[in-house]
């Protein structure tokens, strides 16, 4: 198997777990990791213009989201919280 098929297995695996944990607001994914599912979507787009394709941001998030954006938003999105602000700003704090 070649480290492409790995990788890409890698990356499937990665969206089925997102997929899994809803309930984990992008904003604490990147408080935590520095990372989320927009960013997952952006480093999409970026990887295929790399490789000469062009991919519309709306198609990537699709696919990292499983469903439209908007959608996604729509069920699984909640506001941040003061808290959860709070602990991202001063994850970033340093940076």
């Amino acid at each position: 198997m070649s480290n492409d098929a790995i990788e890409a297995a890698v990356f499937r695996r990665l969206l089925a777990h997102l997929d899994g944990r809803k309930d984990v607001q992008n904003i604490e994914l990147m408080t935590l990791a520095g990372f989320c599912r927009n960013c997952l979507s952006k480093w999409y787009v970026a990887a295929a213009e790399e490789q000469g394709e062009s991919v519309a941001l709306d198609h990537a998030r699709e696919l990292v989201y499983g469903m439209p954006y908007g959608d996604w938003k729509a069920k699984y999105q909640t506001e941040a919280t003061a808290e959860q602000m709070a602990a991202f700003d001063a994850a970033n704090a340093s940076k």
